[in-house]
């Protein structure tokens, strides 16, 4: 995901001396970050950072705060934290130390601002640092019973903190574990498992219920959630996602999921209305992204919906009002390829 600019937009969300609008997207190819001011659709792009995450950024998020922007990307050191500002990125943090090896693919911010967590390829799969504004602090002990394989963008904190969910390559697919200063002993799995690759996780705002996007029919599969773990499986949607639910959204308010789809099947994109289960399926955009979409994210205000995909203009968004409205005009310059990740400033 990405990052821009530095004058503030005039109505823009974060005028008035706070952080302005932002939207940060990461590419799999050099220069693999960008952003751009986004007031109901793009602004200007943000200078690049002088220090460019390097190999392809897999995954994005703004702190809770929205004064620090991670990448995971694909060659060492695999981390890429930046102050963030108005300005856009600052001078980036030191590295981790030591360098943790392998691939990151997700971001995930403790809701506090005081944890950073990642889905990796790396030995570890999953990973966690303290963090302040000194940046990296010591690495969180490994849980001790790991994911079974690869994470992907699948990482999540619960909307309180209390613990952190991933998905991944390797039956269960979805891996559990409450959070308190580390990880605590693993959740059981839920009973009804996802029935594929696990790519993506989010939780519904209020923290009882769990979304785990996967790599088989019915592509989404939603449980009940509570302190004690996976509940309950809800009922599938009526009209199934026809492909990947490479990643899952919850919007702000908690009454819409979108799934970025991820194979050769327009629209690439779904929503539904939530209301403590699946209810209608919305209308697919009249401009539907060109391409497989690897990640979807909405504006806090939750008035816009971006989806990142693999073809030019690799940014597609769209306002969103009880359904997808009119595609916005694309950015005027451009992300330049295939789009991974893209994540919204949360504090704009």
């Amino acid at each position: 995901m990405s990052v821009i600019g530095s004058n503030v937009l005039a109505g823009a969300s974060g005028s008035g001396g706070g952080l302005q609008g932002a939207l940060a997207v990461g590419t799999s190819n050099t220069p693999s970050v960008h952003a751009y001011e986004w007031d109901s659709g793009f602004g200007s792009k943000y200078s690049n950072p002088s220090a460019m995450p390097t190999g392809g950024a897999r995954g994005v998020a703004f702190s809770p705060n929205g004064e620090y922007l991670a990448f995971g990307h694909g060659n060492t050191p695999f981390i890429s934290v930046y102050p963030w500002s108005n300005d856009g990125f600052g001078t980036r943090f030191s590295n981790a130390s030591p360098i943790h090896d392998g691939t990151k693919y997700g971001v995930a911010w403790h809701p506090d601002g005081d944890v950073v967590a990642f889905a990796t390829g790396g030995s570890d799969k999953i990973i966690a640092y303290p963090w302040s504004s000194s940046g990296f602090g010591t690495k969180y002990s490994q849980p001790s019973s790991a994911p079974s394989g690869s994470t992907n963008l699948g990482i999540a904190f619960s909307p309180d903190g209390n613990q952190i969910v991933t998905a991944h390559v390797g039956s269960p697919y979805v891996t559990a574990y409450p959070w308190s200063n580390g990880f605590g002993t693993k959740y059981s799995n839920p009973s009804t498992l996802p029935t594929a690759t696990g790519y993506s996780v989010s939780f519904h705002p209020d923290g009882d219920v769990l979304a785990v996007g996967h790599a088989s029919s019915p592509f989404i599969t939603v449980y009940a959630w509570s302190s004690s773990g996976f509940g309950s499986k809800y009922s599938n949607p009526s009209t199934l996602p026809t492909s990947h639910g490479v990643e899952v959204r919850f919007n702000p308010d908690g009454d819409v999921i979108a799934v970025a789809e991820g194979t050769h099947i327009s629209p690439h994109v779904k929503a539904y209305v939530w209301n403590n289960g699946f209810g209608s399926k919305y209308s697919d955009p009249s401009t539907p992204p060109t391409s497989d979409a690897n990640s979807v994210a909405w504006s806090p205000d939750g008035n816009d919906i971006v989806i990142a995909h693999d073809q030019s203009p690799y940014v597609t968004a769209y306002p969103w009002s009880n359904g997808f409205g009119t595609k916005y005009s694309n950015p005027s310059t451009l992300v330049g390829s295939n789009a991974e990740s893209v994540a919204f400033n949360p504090a704009a």
